[in-house]
C-alpha cells in the first residue's frame, strides 16, 4: 500500500487507532492514538473502521482452507487458527515443511502470520502472539520456553495484569514461582488451571471446525430448450432436493446459484440472495421467477446445476397452542420480502439500506449498507411498538404535537439556499423557527470543516424544516439553507 492507513475502532463512544501501517507509523501514528489526534498528525491518512463480522468471515474461510493439512482446526476469535498436525507430519515430509507449506499458503493469500508450534494449544498461542517463531516438540521444554514469555501475551483482564505488574511479575515464568494456593486465591483459581493447561498437566479440549456441506445437484435435459416455462419446472425441483437437503440437517442458506450449460456457449450463471436464510421452497422458486423472467440466454439450456451457498444453522420459531391466552405478536416481514423481490428485479447494486455513522456532521452521519449484510431493523416494527415505553411516547406525540426527532430522515443531498424576506427565511412561505440553535463547528482538521447552526422551522402549511445558517462575520452568514425534512 503506497499512502498511509490505519484501522481504527471504537469503544465507550472514543475511536481509537488499532493498526497502522509503515507509512502511518512513521508519522507518530500508532495503536492507542485517537482518530482527531490521527488526524491532526495526517490529514490525508486513510482510516477504515474495523469490522468483527467480516474477520469472523475470514476466519471461518481459512479454517476451510486449513483442512488441506489437517483434520483438527478449532477457532479463536478473533485472529487465532489452532492445527492439530501430530498426524499429518508423515503425509507432508515432517514438521518443517508442512509448516513452510502453510506460511507460504497464508502469504499468497495476502496475510501476515506468526506461527508457533508447541505441544499444547495454549503454549502454541501464547507464543505466536509473543512473536516467537518457534517450535517445541517435547512438553518438558515447555516451562523454559513460556518463562521468558510477557504476561500480556495471556490475554488476562487489564486489571489482574495490572495486580500482577504491582507485585513485580511481568513474565509468565515469574507467574509460575508463585505459590499456588495464594495465586488461586488471589487472582482465581481459573488462571491457575490455564497455566496448568498451557504447561500440559491438565487436559485442553477444543471444539473442531467442520466445513459446512454444500449442496450441489444437477438436472440433464433431453434435448436442448429454450421454453422458460419448462426450465423453470426444472429449477423447481431441483428447489425441493435443495430443500430435503437442508431439512435433513436443520440448515438453511441465505444464497443459491443456478449454472444453465449450453453445448456452444458459456455457462449462464443466476445467483440469488435472501436477507434472511431460508429453505423453502416457494421462497426461492419466486424470486427465481422474477430473475428469470428477464435473463436472455446466448443459446439453448441442455443442463441446470443448483449449487446452494454456506448452511448455516436454521431458527425455527414455535407457534402459541391454540389454548393459550396470551399471543405473540408475529414478526412482519414484509420488508425483508420487498427488499428481496426488489433487488431479484433491480438488481442488488439498486437495493440498498441506510446506517447512521458516527459524525457530527450531517452530511457525513450516515452510509449505504448493503441490504443483504443485515436484516433491517423495520422488519420487526410491530414488537417494537408494543413495547410499553413506546406507546407512551407516540401517545405524548399526538397530544402535544410536538417533534421529537432533533435530525430529520429525508437529508438533501446538497444544502439548498433559501429565499428571505427581511431577513426571514421562505420556503412555501415564511418560516418560523421552533428550535434552536443546534450548534455544530468540527472537522476542522480534515478541511472539511463546518461552523453552522441549526434551527427546526414551520412553514404555514405545517411541514417542518431543518435549516441552518453559517456563523462568521463574512456576507454568507446572514444566507439560509435548506438541509432536511422532517416526514
Amino acid at each position: 500500500m503506497d499512502e498511509a492507513a490505519a484501522v481504527f475502532e471504537e469503544r465507550q463512544g472514543i475511536r481509537k487507532i488499532l493498526l497502522a501501517n509503515v507509512k502511518a507509523r512513521a508519522t507518530g501514528i500508532g495503536p492507542g492514538l485517537t482518530v482527531n489526534a490521527a488526524l491532526a498528525l495526517l490529514p490525508t491518512l486513510k482510516l477504515e473502521e474495523r469490522n468483527p463480522a467480516r474477520e469472523a468471515r475470514v476466519l471461518r474461510s481459512l479454517a476451510n482452507w486449513s483442512e488441506k493439512f489437517t483434520a483438527f482446526t478449532s477457532i479463536d476469535a478473533p485472529s487465532l487458527l489452532l492445527l492439530e498436525i501430530a498426524g499429518s507430519q508423515r503425509l507432508f515430509g515432517g514438521i518443517k515443511p508442512l509448516r513452510e507449506r502453510i506460511i507460504r499458503g497464508l502469504q499468497s493469500q495476502g496475510f501476515y502470520v506468526e506461527v508457533a508450534i508447541a505441544p499444547t494449544p495454549l503454549a502454541a498461542t501464547w507464543l505466536a502472539r509473543a512473536g516467537k517463531k518457534v517450535c517445541v516438540r517435547d512438553a518438558r521444554n515447555l516451562v523454559g520456553r513460556l518463562a521468558p514469555l510477557p504476561i500480556h501475551c495471556l490475554r488476562w483482564p487489564e486489571a489482574i495484569c495490572h495486580a500482577l505488574k504491582g507485585m513485580g511479575i511481568t513474565t509468565v515464568g515469574e507467574a509460575l514461582r508463585l505459590p499456588r494456593q495464594g495465586f488461586a486465591k488471589r487472582f482465581s483459581a481459573a488462571r491457575l488451571l490455564e497455566l496448568d493447561r498451557a504447561l500440559g498437566r491438565l487436559p485442553d479440549p477444543r471444539v473442531s471446525y467442520r466445513s459446512p456441506e454444500r449442496f450441489v445437484a444437477d438436472f440433464d435435459l433431453n434435448e436442448e430448450e429454450s421454453d422458460s416455462a419448462l426450465l423453470l419446472n426444472v429449477c423447481q425441483e431441483l428447489l425441493v432436493k435443495l430443500e430435503r437437503f437442508l431439512l435433513s440437517r436443520q440448515m438453511a442458506v441465505q444464497q443459491v446459484e443456478f449454472v444453465f450449460f449450453h453445448l456452444q456457449a458459456p455457462a449462464t450463471h443466476l445467483a440469488l440472495g435472501c436477507v434472511r436464510a431460508d429453505r423453502a421452497v416457494q421462497h426461492w422458486f419466486d424470486l427465481a421467477e422474477i430473475k428469470l423472467d428477464r435473463l436472455m440466454f446466448s443459446a439453448p439450456v441442455i443442463a441446470i446445476q443448483l449449487r446452494g451457498g454456506e448452511g448455516q444453522r436454521f431458527a425455527a420459531e414455535t407457534d402459541p397452542l391454540p389454548f393459550c391466552k396470551q399471543e405473540r405478536p408475529q414478526r412482519n416481514t414484509s420488508i425483508v420480502h420487498l427488499a428481496e423481490r426488489l433487488s431479484a428485479r433491480i438488481g442488488d447494486e439498486a437495493v440498498h439500506g441506510v446506517m447512521t455513522v458516527a459524525e457530527h456532521r450531517p452530511q457525513y452521519a450516515w452510509q449505504r449498507r448493503n441490504a443483504f449484510d443485515d436484516v433491517p431493523h423495520c422488519a420487526n416494527v410491530p414488537g417494537y411498538q408494543d413495547h410499553p415505553d413506546v406507546s407512551g411516547l407516540l401517545e405524548g406525540i399526538r397530544r402535544t404535537n410536538s417533534i421529537v426527532l432533533q435530525r430529520p430522515l429525508w437529508m438533501l443531498q446538497d444544502p439548498e439556499k433559501l429565499v428571505t424576506e427581511q431577513g426571514i427565511p421562505c420556503y412555501q412561505g415564511r418560516l418560523k423557527l421552533l428550535d434552536g440553535p443546534e450548534r455544530l463547528e468540527t472537522g476542522w482538521w480534515d478541511g472539511d470543516g463546518i461552523a453552522r447552526d441549526y434551527f427546526v422551522a414551520c412553514n404555514a402549511r405545517g411541514a417542518h424544516l431543518w435549516i441552518y445558517r453559517n456563523r462568521g462575520k463574512d456576507r454568507d452568514c446572514r444566507s439560509w439553507y435548506l438541509h432536511g425534512m422532517f416526514g
